[in-house]
C-alpha cells in the first residue's frame, strides 16, 4: 500500500497449527470450528503476517515471525515448514542488512522467533545486523523470569538470543506508549502478554491498525474470542473494547497477525452488528 512517500507491506512468514482450544478460549468448538475448520489433532492453521513499513529514512520491520530455528519436537507440533520471512523480504527488493528497525509486538515465539538464524557454520546470529530491536521493558523483564505459565507461549523464544542482540547494543528497551517513526506509535495493550504492544500506523492518506495479539485472526473482532494464552483476559477484553470502537469510527485498516484467509479489512456495522469489509487487494 503506496502511503504518499511511504509503503506499507504485509510480509508473511508462511502458517503453522495450534490447537483451537488455545486460539478460541472460551469459545466451544462446535461455535468456532464453522469459521476455522480443525484438523484431526484439533489444530487450526494461523497465518504469521508481519508488517514492512518504507519510509524515505527507514525501513521498519514488525514482528519476526516463526523464524528457522525449531526443536524437532516443535515441528510437529505445530505443522511447522521453513520460514518464509527472508524469502518474501527479497521478493520486495530487501535483504536483511536493509532492516534498521524491528518492533517486537510480544515475546512469543511466533512473533519473535526469527530475530536469530544460524550462519553457514551453525552459529547463532542476529538476523537483522543493523536493526535496532525495540522491545517494552515489561516484556523482556518477563522473558528474564518466566514462571510454568508464561513459558509455554514464549516456547523456544530464548533468553540468549536477546543477550546477543543486547551484546551488539541493539536492543532499545521501551517504557510504555512510543512514538516509532513520524505517525507510527507502539501502544501498549498488555491484556495478551506482559509488555504487549500494538502499532497504529497514521501516514495521512491511510491509517493502519497493527494489533497483534489483542485480534490475532478476524473472528476476534468478536468480543468474547479471547485466546486462552491472554494473560490478562479481562484487560484484553477492555482493551478490544476501547480499540474497536475507535479502529470503526475513523476507518482504520486493520491488519490480522494471525489471519490465514483473510489478513486485512475494514469494520463497519449492519444491523448494529460488528462486521468485517475484506480488501481484495490483500
Amino acid at each position: 500500500m503506496q502511503l504518499g512517500n511511504n509503503q506499507v507491506r504485509i510480509i508473511s512468514d508462511g502458517t503453522y497449527l495450534l490447537d483451537g482450544g488455545l486460539v478460541y478460549g472460551q469459545i466451544p468448538k462446535r461455535v468456532w470450528e464453522k469459521d476455522s475448520k480443525p484438523d484431526r489433532q484439533n489444530r487450526v492453521r494461523l497465518g504469521l503476517n508481519c508488517l514492512l513499513i518504507q519510509t524515505p529514512e527507514r525501513n521498519i520491520l514488525i514482528d519476526t515471525g516463526l523464524g528457522a530455528r525449531h526443536p524437532e519436537r516443535n515441528k510437529e507440533l505445530y505443522g511447522l515448514s521453513s520460514s518464509k520471512l527472508l524469502r518474501n523480504l527479497r521478493a520486495s527488493g530487501l535483504t536483511v542488512r536493509d532492516i534498521d528497525t524491528v518492533v517486537l509486538t510480544c515475546l512469543h515465539f511466533d512473533h519473535a522467533g526469527g530475530i536469530t538464524r544460524l550462519d553457514r557454520q551453525g552459529n547463532v546470529i542476529p538476523t537483522f545486523p543493523n536493526a535496532t530491536i525495540m522491545v517494552q521493558r515489561s516484556a523482556f523483564e518477563r522473558l528474564k523470569f518466566p514462571n510454568e505459565r508464561t513459558i509455554v507461549s514464549t516456547g523456544y523464544t530464548a533468553e540468549e538470543d536477546f543477550e546477543l542482540i543486547e551484546e551488539n547494543e541493539k536492543l532499545f528497551l521501551l517504557d510504555g506508549d512510543t512514538e516509532i517513526a513520524p505517525g507510527i506509535n507502539a501502544v501498549v495493550t498488555d491484556g495478551p502478554a506482559d509488555g504487549h504492544q500494538s502499532v497504529m500506523i497514521d501516514l495521512g492518506s491511510e491509517k493502519i491498525a497493527y494489533l497483534s495479539d489483542l485480534v490475532p485472526t478476524p473472528s476476534h473482532i468478536n468480543l468474547p474470542y479471547i485466546t486462552a494464552y491472554d494473560r490478562r483476559p479481562d484487560a484484553t477484553l477492555e482493551q478490544k473494547k476501547l480499540f474497536l470502537k475507535r479502529i470503526e469510527s475513523e476507518g482504520w485498516l486493520m491488519i490480522f497477525s494471525h489471519g490465514y484467509t483473510q489478513v486485512a479489512a475494514y469494520l463497519e456495522r449492519r444491523r448494529d452488528q460488528l462486521c468485517l469489509r475484506p480488501v481484495p487487494s490483500l
